[in-house]
């Protein structure tokens, strides 16, 4: 299960505002892939989401990652917290294995003419919208240092 959190908070504020995303996450999606996460992970990757600002004219960066996960198909689950005037304090969502395991699947090299990408993608075993959700998250996690 990785997260994204609010900057602003302290280390264990994090961590409780993660929490609160994990239980929002199991209520709405009670799915296989939670069941599996929730058996046989339970890892936690918390990562700094930036700033929070429901200001519509100038949202903060982890509001900003919400709607980009949402657009491209990510289910995750925001925490408002209300007894901080209901901002945005943090987002979860589960990450499959073909995203984070570099060793067994490795990043395209882009100097491998001989080798295309179409080709590359293969070793995901999937195609279309998940095959999507995957590159996305892949490079989306790029940008991201643990809180």
């Amino acid at each position: 299960m990785y997260g994204l959190v609010n900057y602003q908070l302290t280390g264990i504020q994090m961590g409780i505002q993660f929490g609160h995303a994990v239980v929002e996450y199991g209520l709405d999606n009670n799915s296989d892939l939670y069941q599996d996460w929730a058996k046989n992970h339970k890892t936690f990757i918390i990562l700094n989401g930036g700033t929070t600002n429901i200001n519509p004219n100038k949202l903060g960066t982890l509001n900003q990652h919400l709607l980009s996960l949402k657009d491209n198909g990510i289910i995750c689950s925001p925490f408002y917290e209300p007894d901080l005037g209901d901002q945005l304090t943090a987002i979860c969502f589960i990450v499959d294995e073909r995203v984070f395991n570099k060793e067994k699947y490795p990043d395209f090299n882009f100097t491998q003419v001989e080798f295309p990408f179409s080709q590359w993608t293969k070793q995901f075993g999937t195609e279309g919208d998940e095959l999507n959700r995957i590159l996305f998250l892949r490079d989306f996690l790029k940008n991201f240092r643990l809180a």
